[in-house]
């Protein structure tokens, strides 16, 4: 249902190789819906049941271990794609290059949490067994995905969900809420600028901290966001995985983990290039001194998502424990 409204958003309204991007956007999560559908199809059949209410099938729990490890990994696979699960993953950065600002926020803050939620309440819900089984594989997959900068936010969502328990599927949770809130900050702020400069390379820019002040501070506290500064949503959530995720006592998990936290460096790395290079420095092309800052809808828009995400950051149980306590439940059915 998704799909078609994107290709035709990007591959209608986008820019630079719009068409190949929603070709190829389209494409690779068909392939995934089809995996998804055979998954979804086995488990109905398999099951025995007689609805698609994932609840009944649940408290059923009627489905053979030897049809879940079928099931599973193509239920997993399925609906990783569309959570950007290495290798499976090429069609995002050529998909939000060429969308427009609006698609971009949309796809990326919305759209995608769904790969994270299908993998946690259905395939992993509905096949605990196969899942405690196959979790390492997709554990190796998944680490790779968040130390692969570009994917991380993405990748923590699903490295938390193979965890298996209380603690990081918290953190998923609240990973998928604050990565939709700055991503949606990022892809406005990039939207803006790319609006008053007409280019995304970030070669032809530099200097304008001076020229949009509002906008590059907006910028600065969206990348900071994304890197994990303390205070912010992104340092909540990715705090509440690791730390899920360190509880598992064996070398696997720990060694994984470990490996897993080199992403906050890659990230700040690329984050903080980017920024020094457009914002800092001395304004070169004399268009660029001509721009004009933020107008007042759009201050009023960054300011909110701003808001939420400082909010988050510094006052977050209130929003971790209505999550947890949601969670509990469905980890009590997956463990027992």
């Amino acid at each position: 249902v998704a799909l078609i409204p994107m290709y035709l958003l990007i591959g209608v309204w986008g820019s630079g190789r719009k068409e190949y991007a929603a070709m190829k956007l389209t494409l690779m999560l068909m392939g995934g819906s089809a995996l998804l559908l055979i998954g979804i199809l086995g488990i109905y059949f398999g099951s025995g049941a007689t609805t698609m209410n994932i609840l009944e099938i649940a408290q059923a729990d009627c489905i053979p271990v030897a049809q879940q490890r079928i099931w599973f990994p193509l239920v997993f696979i399925g609906f990783g794609v569309l959570g950007a699960l290495f290798p499976f993953h090429t069609w995002s950065p050529d998909g939000h290059a060429s969308a427009p600002t609006a698609v971009s926020m949309l796809h990326a803050g919305v759209l995608m949490k769904l790969g994270g939620y299908g993998c946690f309440r259905v395939a992993i819900f509905l096949m605990p067994e196969a899942a405690h089984e196959f979790s390492w594989i997709f554990i190796i997959l998944t680490a790779i995905s968040v130390v692969y900068g570009a994917l991380s936010a993405c990748g923590l969502v699903l490295f938390a969900i193979l965890m298996m328990n209380t603690t990081a599927m918290t953190g998923a949770v609240m990973q998928m809420l604050s990565h939709g809130l700055m991503t949606a900050l990022f892809f406005a702020l990039i939207g803006m600028i790319y609006g008053r400069t007409h280019t995304r390379d970030v070669r032809q820019m530099s200097g304008l901290m001076r020229v949009i002040p509002f906008l590059a501070v907006g910028y600065v506290i969206a990348g900071l966001a994304n890197l994990g500064l303390p205070g912010l949503s992104g340092f909540v959530a990715e705090m509440t995985i690791f730390n899920g995720a360190f509880m598992h006592a064996d070398t696997f998990h720990r060694t994984v983990t470990i490996i897993a936290c080199t992403s906050i460096v890659i990230t700040a790395v690329y984050i903080l290039r980017v920024i020094g290079r457009i914002l800092y420095g001395t304004c070169d092309n004399p268009e660029h001194l001509k721009l004009k800052d933020a107008s007042w809808d759009e201050r009023l828009a960054v300011v909110c998502l701003i808001v939420a995400v400082a909010g988050m950051g510094l006052a977050p149980m209130w929003i971790s424990d209505t999550i947890r306590d949601s969670v509990s439940g469905i980890m009590a059915h997956i463990m027992n």
